[in-house]
Order: C-alpha cells, then sequence, then structure tokens
C-alpha cells in the first residue's frame, strides 16, 4: 500500500490574524487542536508540522508533534507543503490547513483512499449544503461537479446560479499524489486563480483533474478571531456529548 504523510503548513504573519496558529482554542493552541485531529485518522503514516516561525516550531514541539523550519518566503500552504515533502519517502502528501480545527480523522483517511485506489493526481472534499444564506455568501467556495466525480470549477460567487436541493460547498483538505505536488507548486499563477484568489484552479487551467470526495462532516475554518468563538462552541457541545 502507498505510504502516505499529513503535513500541517503554519505561519505566523496571517494579515487577518496574527499568530493564529497559536490562538488558544480551549485551553489549547489550534495548532495542537488541527494535529491532535489529525493523529486521529487511520491511514497516515506520519504527520509534520511544516512553520516559518520559532514560537510555533516550540510549541509544536513541545505537545509532542513532529516539526520542522520551511522558508519564509511561501507564498502559500501549497508551496510550504511541497517543500516539506521534498526529502520524504511518501507516495501521497495530505495538506491539512492549519485553522481547520474540527477536522475529523476519517476526512483525511478519505483523501488517502482515493488516491491509493485511483490514478488521480489532486483530490479534495466537498459536501451537500442547502443553506441558501451560505451560497451567496463569498467566502463560501463553492464547486461544481462533473458525472465522474471531477471538478469542473470552484468560484466564490453562487455557482450554479440556482440549485436544487443542495450545492456543493468546498472544504479546503487536499491530497496529493508527491510528484505531482511537487510539479503544481512550481507552476505560475493562473488566471482565474488570481480572479477567484482559489490556488485550486492553477491546477484545472494547467489541464489536470482534481477528484471530489463527498464528505458528510461539516468542519469550519477559523480565519478571524470571532470565528475561534464557534469553533470552541462546537467543540463544547461535542464535550458535553460525549
Amino acid at each position: 500500500m502507498e505510504s502516505a504523510v499529513g503535513i500541517i503548513p503554519a505561519r505566523y504573519a496571517s494579515q487577518r490574524f496574527p499568530g493564529k496558529p497559536l490562538a488558544p482554542i480551549l485551553g489549547l493552541p489550534m495548532i495542537q487542536r488541527v494535529y491532535e485531529r489529525a493523529c486521529t485518522a487511520r491511514r497516515l503514516n506520519r504527520i509534520i508540522i511544516a512553520t516559518d516561525d520559532e514560537r510555533i516550531l516550540h510549541s509544536a514541539r513541545s505537545f509532542g508533534a513532529e516539526a520542522l523550519m520551511t522558508s519564509s518566503s511561501h507564498t502559500s500552504g501549497t508551496e510550504r507543503a511541497a517543500e516539506a515533502a521534498s526529502d520524504l519517502n511518501a507516495s501521497i502528501i495530505i495538506n491539512i490547513q492549519g485553522d481547520e480545527p474540527l477536522l475529523q480523522g476519517d476526512m483525511l483517511d478519505s483523501l488517502v483512499s482515493c488516491l491509493q485506489e485511483s490514478d488521480s493526481p489532486m483530490a479534495t472534499l466537498a459536501n451537500r449544503c442547502h443553506d441558501q444564506a451560505l451560497f451567496q455568501d463569498e467566502n463560501v467556495v463553492k464547486v461544481v461537479i462533473d458525472r465522474n466525480g471531477h471538478a469542473l470549477y470552484f468560484s466564490r460567487s453562487p455557482i450554479p446560479v440556482h440549485f436544487r436541493g443542495h450545492f456543493w460547498r468546498h472544504i479546503g483538505l487536499y491530497g496529493y499524489r508527491k510528484e505531482f505536488l511537487l510539479r503544481f507548486s512550481s507552476l505560475p499563477a493562473s488566471r482565474l486563480e488570481i480572479q477567484e484568489r482559489l490556488e485550486q484552479l492553477r491546477a484545472l487551467e494547467h489541464g489536470y483533474r482534481i477528484k471530489i470526495i463527498e464528505s458528510h462532516f461539516e468542519s469550519l475554518s477559523v480565519d478571524t478571531p470571532k470565528d475561534i468563538i464557534e469553533v470552541e462552541k462546537r467543540l463544547r457541545k461535542e464535550i458535553s456529548n460525549g
């Protein structure tokens, strides 16, 4: 079976939320919450935190995570993951967003399984959403999918214009074949990628397919400090439900 490694890119200097990986969530830094969730995946052989900041590196090692320093010049988590993956003996790399403290290990396992069982170079997740307000929200990324389960397009705009029953809400966790990740990270930014502010469109514009896997889990990314309030609310509910 092909080996799989999870990489959590984490940078300190976020414009909207400086120091985000170290922001406390019910007493633990967010990067620890993400790491511990990722460790529940059964198909990852190894999980690495890749950062450009000594504070994050120290925090990660303090709770027992494997962590390494990467260049401070990277403009995206994908570039940071590619650097961390370049010397790894692994066929599959799972790029785990460092601001997804509610992710489930099964979400990561589904990406690994997809890449182990197909020839897709890249895979990501989406779930069915029925909320009209989220459909109109440009912070919510939508994806349209072909009959074979591959992405046709991603957008912050409402696509398709009208939906019946549900639309597909993208979840920003990615799986790559290692050789494709290294190639993808070196490609120039594409026109649609820049216009939509969605890096995955670079793959589509260069003619690569992205397999979409349906997830039944709802995650919540932390983009601003106020998002932590909702994350903590959901965590408390999980704890109370046992």
